[in-house]
């Protein structure tokens, strides 16, 4: 009987020793292993065995991290209050860095997110904020990738989400844009009357110098009044050379034509 005991103890203790041995990485993941507080080395992927009791292994996750920065009150270089938050997407390049180097690389990596973009922001003015978001983002990611490379960690993205202005300076940007829209508007219509103009004298240089010209545009604007069906008007052809005939003899018969010819 006391040899079943034995047997039951060996073999709960053996089953212990075993699932405190043997672990498991995925693919994804790496096991960062430490004996007697010392670091031994890497992990993983599969399966891996450990001294019981003396081996201790910490888990890292290599896919990349989303991380949500939370809004942060910026003021820009023109003393601009504005709400701003981003995105960064990270992943641990180094497990043993990740773990030795720094106490929790996810609480750290969003702490230097949030202070870089602070920081960055504030050295900006509201119209490069708002015009130069890509310059800015790039910039953003390039200091904090330089603050989290001693940890292993590697932040290939950051993107400035949304820029929350206060009331009254939308209402500024509005008036303002509407202000550049009518300023748009007044030099379009300006540079469409400039080259009508233009058009016109072209035309009145080409009629001048070919009279058969304006001829062709009467009977042009005859056709179409004739071939409109809305209209009622009747359009009677009249030479241009009996207008300048009858020009003469008005001329001939006016005062001082009869004064010329006495």
């Amino acid at each position: 009987m006391a040899a079943a005991y034995v047997i039951i103890i060996l073999l709960v203790l053996g089953l212990i020793f075993l699932f405190a041995a043997v672990k498991v990485a995925r693919e994804y993941e790496r096991g960062v292993v430490f004996r007697l507080g010392r670091l031994i080395g890497l992990k993983g992927p599969g399966l891996f065995i450990l001294i019981p009791f003396v081996d201790k292994a910490v888990k890292v996750d290599l896919r990349t991290v989303t991380l949500n920065v939370p809004p942060q009150e910026v003021i820009t270089r023109d003393n601009v209050t504005v709400k701003v938050n981003a995105v960064a997407y990270f992943r641990v390049l180094d497990a043993s860095k990740a773990i030795v180097q720094v106490e929790n690389y996810l609480v750290a990596t969003s702490q230097i997110s949030q202070t870089t973009l602070r920081s960055v922001l504030g050295q900006v003015d509201l119209d490069q904020l708002l015009s130069e978001r890509d310059q800015i983002n790039d910039r953003l990611q390039t200091i904090i990738d330089e603050q989290t490379h001693p940890w292993g960690v590697k932040v290939s993205v950051v993107e400035v989400k949304d820029v929350e202005l206060p009331s009254s300076m939308q209402r500024a940007l509005a008036r303002q844009a509407e202000a550049e829209r009518e300023r748009r508007a007044k030099i379009i219509a300006a540079d469409g009357e400039f080259q009508a103009s233009e058009k016109l004298a072209q035309a009145a240089k080409i009629i001048h110098a070919e009279p058969a010209a304006l001829q062709l545009r009467y009977l042009q604007t005859m056709n179409e009044i004739g071939t409109s069906e809305r209209t009622t008007t009747l359009v009677m052809p009249f030479p241009v050379e009996m207008l300048k005939a009858l020009s003469g003899v008005a001329e001939a018969m006016s005062p001082d034509g009869r004064t010329g010819g006495a």
